[in-house]
């Protein structure tokens, strides 16, 4: 007999049995007042047939928990009312284990090449957790009777955990509970009346039954703590109650909130205070962006009412322009400034030798908790040929004091849109290449494709589905060689920005040494307290994503933070359910929550609500009228699921709606609320108007005016 034949005689037979057990009622002899009502005929059998009795409640148990049936519980409580604690403890105990096995075996024999086929890359980080801790997370849900036992055999039919090992776990996992509810079983078969519901063995029963899982959870977690910690010894007491490794904004602020409650807390910082965002991202970016506008607007002379306007500018003074706004900025992040808050700032690198201890400039700092707020660097690719040349990333372009004349941006994410746009209108003749078909894949194709045709209004040379395969270094120019549509294309350039993305700073100072579990996108893992592997090793910014933004790494820092400091006393999962973000070209494009693609990914129902800027007062006044605002609400209700602005300062408009998002209320809301006039942000209550209108109730309004009618009259 060929296996698929086999399997369907397996289906076959499990179908009959299940359909005679439905089709009979069989279920009704499986209920608790069956139970009480045949409570004494049960025990006079027992006594009269003592190993049959056991053998056919063994067999009954085994099949009810095979076929995955309702009533196991109920047999459970059976075999306390008859058999006693200790008897039906060991009956239970192994009945359910071999019943579960079986369950096991037909979920793998039936199901799990199918499964594994079709998920097999899915399943990759899943097998391989299996291998490597199959036992343990087994043994985590049979602890935890909250999970129901036949979703777990089924669903362990498909990994590749082995039979044996499945079946020892399972018995000593399934242990705990089995002595509950059996128990429970005992004080029940020994109920003379409802009035014994309230008698203290009962009561003490059912207490056990709901602190299990409580107590479960708790030994689990002993069990793991001891078992991560045990090459490691741990002090009598401590130097801080935290190290911080990173002085970048999940750094600075963590370290405030610490300081700030009275924590002893060192901040350890290799280069410079603030990160990325102070010295090569957020803050010099804006300001390159600044100036850059500043010259747009002379080259828009004609639309604000004159005739020409002329700008001489020097790049080298354009560039000593965004250091000047880095250095005014910087005491904000200051060495100064966090020691005058109490904070232990170290400048040095730091290792951690153990989960307790940090070193640092020859010193060994021991801490209760440590938390990782090493953010992230520039991606570079490995392209043939890019080595032989000097490129700069986004951490580098700021050394720069020579205007490129033919600059190449790699790269069409944020970063690149940004600088590709900010160089272009200081001159630069800017080529900006992009694999993909559209720019800001994050975002909707009608945002993309705004972007790309004011860009290329602007004269930049934007070069989609463009895959850099070479570089070809010259003396007088190099040639990035592209493959589009099969065929290679050479795109001339002087320089090179690559800008696609970060990397998480995750090695060279300890973690790899320690064990510390990290995912395959290359970020720390962490749970939703911010902890990693180690209970005491906590993860905030960008070396943790999902996203990187300064302003997420900042709400990290305070959940990390004070995890670290309160836990177990108190501890929060992180929150990410409103989490805004701009990209910062002309126009700017901000959002918060979902958008289309987003909502088209997750299957989430939605309705779009859409108001054009370009009939907006304030913003035709600035010769800014241009830009959308994008809703996305529940069906048929005002609950905003999403919002992207494209325009002027969108990044300023989004806010209103960060707030209505986070504190729950929806468009009406936004409607009744007064705007001045004239400002862009009216551009919000205006879509909140096409929303209503896009809702008014068409046949109350029929009514209304039959009763206007009616007045007239």
């Amino acid at each position: 007999m060929n296996k698929q034949l086999l399997k369907g005689v397996v289906l076959a037979v499990l179908g009959v049995l299940i359909t005679v057990f439905f089709v009979f009622d069989l279920g009704s002899f499986l209920s608790l007042e069956y139970i009480q009502q045949q409570r004494e005929t049960f025990n006079v059998f027992y006594a009269e047939n003592t190993m049959m009795t056991i053998a056919v409640y063994f067999m009954v148990y085994v099949l009810v928990t095979a076929l995955s049936l309702p009533g196991a519980v109920i047999m459970t409580l059976l075999g306390g009312a008859v058999f006693g604690l200790a008897v039906g403890t060991v009956i239970v105990s192994f009945a359910s284990t071999i019943g579960a096995t079986f369950a096991f075996l037909a979920s793998r024999f039936l199901l799990r090449d199918y499964v594994q086929e079709k998920f097999k890359d899915k399943l990759v980080p899943i097998n391989d957790g299996m291998k490597k801790d199959g036992a343990f997370y087994l043994f985590t849900l049979r602890l935890i009777p909250i999970f129901p036992f036949f979703v777990i055999n089924l669903l362990m039919g498909v990994t590749r955990i082995r039979i044996g090992q499945y079946f020892f776990v399972s018995q000593i996992g399934m242990l705990p509970g089995t002595l509950v509810f059996v128990n429970a079983g005992v004080q029940l078969g020994a109920l003379d009346s409802l009035a014994g519901i309230l008698s203290p063995a009962m009561l003490f029963s059912f207490a056990l039954l709901g602190i299990l899982p409580l107590m479960s959870k708790k030994m689990i977690a002993m069990i793991k703590k001891k078992k991560i910690y045990k090459s490691y010894k741990k002090p009598s007491s401590f130097d801080f109650n935290i190290v911080v490794i990173g002085g970048g904004s999940a750094g600075l602020v963590s370290s405030y909130i610490a300081s700030a409650v009275k924590a002893k807390v060192a901040l350890i910082e290799k280069h410079k205070m603030g990160g990325d965002c102070l010295n090569t991202g957020c803050v010099p970016s804006k300001a390159l962006i600044r100036s850059a506008k500043m010259i747009s607007y002379a080259n828009r002379a004609k639309e604000f009412g004159f005739k020409k306007v002329d700008v001489e500018f020097d790049f080298a003074e354009v560039m000593e322009r965004v250091q000047r706004v880095i250095k005014t900025v910087e005491p904000h992040d200051s060495v100064e400034r966090y020691q005058g808050l109490g904070v232990d700032v170290i400048t040095g690198e730091a290792m951690i030798r153990s989960p307790f201890e940090v070193a640092v400039n020859g010193k060994v700092l021991t801490t209760k908790n440590i938390i990782i707020a090493t953010g992230a660097r520039p991606v570079v690719p490995d392209i043939p040929g890019l080595d032989a040349i000097e490129y700069f990333t986004s951490d580098t372009i700021w050394e720069i004091r020579e205007r490129p004349k033919r600059l190449l941006i790699l790269g069409g994410g944020p970063i690149g849109c940004e600088l590709a746009q900010a160089f272009n209108r200081l001159g630069s003749d800017v080529s900006l290449v992009q694999r993909a078909s559209r720019v800001m894949l994050r975002e909707d194709e009608e945002v993309s494709e705004t972007i790309v045709q004011k860009f290329r209004k602007e004269g930049m040379n934007v070069c989609l589905r463009h895959k850099l395969i070479r570089i070809e270094p010259g003396t007088e120019e190099h040639l990035a060689i592209c493959l589009v549509d099969e065929k290679e294309v050479a795109i001339a350039f002087d320089q090179m920005l690559v800008a696609l993305g970060r990397k998480a700073n995750i090695t060279g100072f300890g973690l790899e040494g320690l064990g510390v579990e990290t995912s395959k996108t290359g970020l720390l893992e962490a749970d939703d307290f911010l902890r990693t592997n180690f209970p005491n090793i906590f993860v905030c910014g960008d070396v943790v994503g999902p996203y990187q933004f300064t302003h997420v790494a900042a709400h990290q820092a305070w959940y990390a933070a004070v995890n670290a400091l309160f836990s177990p006393l108190k501890k929060f999962r992180v929150d990410y359910s409103v989490i805004p973000w701009a990209t910062y070209t002309d126009p700017e494009v901000a959002r918060v929550g979902l958008n289309e693609l987003e909502a088209k990914e997750k299957e989430i129902e939605y309705e779009v609500t859409t108001y054009g800027i370009d009939d907006l007062d304030r913003a035709i006044a600035d010769e800014e009228a241009h830009g959308l605002v994008k809703v996305l609400t529940q069906p048929g209700k005002d609950k905003i699921l999403g919002v992207t602005i494209v325009g002027h300062h969108a990044g300023e408009l989004i806010a209103e709606y960060v707030a209505a998002m986070r504190h729950g209320f929806g468009m009406n809301k936004i409607l009744a609320t007064i705007h001045i006039y004239p400002t862009l942000s009216e551009a919000n209550k205006y879509a909140a108007g096409v929303w209503k209108k896009n809702h008014k109730p068409e046949k109350l309004l029929s009514w209304v005016e039959k009763f206007h009618g009616w007045r007239r009259h």
